[in-house]
């Protein structure tokens, strides 16, 4: 793009950024893509980009020329999608942070009441090792462009300090506890200034960035169902309504499969997907 006029786009929350052939090269790279794609790519967007375009048109084209070439790439340059895919009640998204929890080898609960000093709390997400236990509060949004006010740890602290009190005072004095809030999309500057200031883990799509959502995810391979391009949108829909979240649950049980439609040849098709998507 040097030899070209500077291209401004909008990004989800509206904010215009200059658009970087080399930023969306990088990301064709981390999905995996071979050089000669990443330049397919690139050179088609460069041909058809102008000012004032979405990010999330240019991400729909690129997307579209990846899922021509090579389904599994397209996969997991979907992530982020994929990630705002796990609603809309975002049962499935607390589900999908679990299993992340789990991948790090936490005992994990999801949807549980506990006492709290004062009142009763349903916790999102239990996960306990050892003498360590955490409770995770999940903020889903539907949209990029929404992202967790400082609204939400200033209450999520209080509800974590009235359970930590009622377990206190039930005798895990050898315990240690923490309050997280995973979110994702991303925090306001407050919010994440008020989270880390008060003692609370936050956890977003691309923070913190040693230990992110997305580092985490595609480190580990846990990506969710919803990467898959061989399944239609209804599909994904009925397997989240199932409590099915991860591409690794299809591979490991074809028993799953049974909970909805699904004919033979497409489930070859979605198996193979996955196992080049895990690879």
């Amino acid at each position: 793009m040097s030899s070209k006029k500077s291209i401004y786009i909008k990004k989800a929350d509206g904010e215009l950024e200059l658009f970087s052939s080399k930023k969306l090269a990088n990301s064709l790279r981390r999905a995996g893509a071979s050089e000669t794609l990443v330049q397919e790519v690139i050179t088609n967007i460069e041909s058809w980009i102008v000012d004032g375009v979405t990010t999330k048109k240019i991400y729909g084209r690129a997307f579209s020329i990846l899922r021509k070439k090579e389904r599994s790439r397209a996969a997991r340059y979907s992530l982020k999608k994929a990630i705002m895919e796990l609603g809309p009640t975002g049962y499935p998204f607390e589900n999908f942070m679990g299993k992340l929890f789990e991948a790090q080898g936490y005992n994990v609960e999801v949807g549980k009441v506990l006492n709290g000093k004062c009142v009763t709390h349903e916790v999102d997400v239990i996960a306990t090792k050892e003498k360590e236990q955490h409770f995770v509060e999940c903020k889903y949004y539907n949209s990029q462009g929404k992202y967790a006010s400082v609204r939400v740890p200033l209450y999520i602290r209080s509800r974590v300090n009235d359970i930590i009190d009622a377990k206190r005072i039930e005798g895990f004095d050898d315990y240690e506890f923490f309050g997280w809030i995973a979110t994702n999309t991303r925090f306001t500057e407050d919010a994440m200034n008020y989270g880390l200031c008060s003692g609370l883990k936050l956890i977003s799509w691309d923070f913190p960035k040693e230990n992110s959502i997305k580092k985490i995810v595609e480190e580990n391979n846990l990506f969710p169902l919803t990467t898959l391009t061989e399944l239609t949108k209804s599909q994904k829909e009925q397997f989240l309504a199932k409590g099915v979240v991860m591409c690794k649950e299809l591979y490991d049980d074809s028993a799953l499969f049974s909970l909805i439609s699904i004919k033979g040849k497409q489930i070859s098709r979605v198996k193979k997907e996955i196992a080049d998507l895990l690879e």
